[in-house]
């Protein structure tokens, strides 16, 4: 099933940038995630800085405004501290997703954009990392898709290089074995910060 959707939308990423081909710039981008697992019971959960990285392509469908699908690789999660019987336990939940968001984009002025769009991300690897013990393989207690939700501004320089800041809602509670996991929902929640070039 999840090759199946990535497959889908391969091929309307692929269709859109041929029919815009006349107006389309391809690029790459890289920065900085801070993440967090919010929800119920999330109170142990401190927030984690990684990064993404992944390519870009800007589709133009008027002069003010635009289409950018993103394929990014992105390192998130959380570190968490619990306290249980008089001692205090530590360690990090590191998940890593393959994320296709699609942006609308809408020139405010020359430059500076306004973007939303929605976002699916496909589970590559999720591991709990407690000090003191072995690294625990969670993927299989997580749901192998993720929909979210993303909201941002950016700037685009006459040469191709841009930046970018974004905010990506989590919307789907990834627990998927309240056994193992509890009955909290997990949902994912990441700032980025991006530095990207347009070629």
């Amino acid at each position: 099933m999840k090759k199946l959707i990535l497959f889908i939308a391969v091929i309307a990423i692929t269709g859109l940038t041929q029919t815009f081909s006349q107006d389309i710039n391809f690029g790459a981008k890289a920065g900085v995630n801070f993440c967090d697992i919010t929800g119920d019971d999330t109170d142990s959960f401190d927030g984690r800085t990684t990064f993404h990285i992944g390519l870009v392509a800007e589709i133009m469908i008027t002069d003010v405004f635009a289409f950018q699908p993103e394929i990014l690789y992105s390192a998130q999660g959380s570190d968490w501290e619990e306290a249980f019987e008089g001692e205090t336990y530590q360690g990090t939940v590191k998940v890593d997703y393959l994320n296709i968001p699609l942006m609308a984009k809408y020139y405010v002025v020359e430059g500076f954009s306004v973007e939303a769009g929605p976002q699916i991300g496909f589970l590559l690897s999720a591991n709990n990392e407690e000090e003191g013990f072995d690294d625990e393989d969670i993927k299989d207690d997580l749901k192998g898709i993720d929909f979210g939700i993303n909201f941002g501004l950016g700037y685009k320089l006459d040469g191709g290089l841009n930046f970018g800041a974004r905010y990506i809602i989590g919307l789907t509670d990834v627990n998927d074995n309240p056994e193992n996991l509890g009955n909290s929902d997990y949902k994912n929640s990441v700032i980025q910060i991006s530095v990207g070039y347009f070629f």
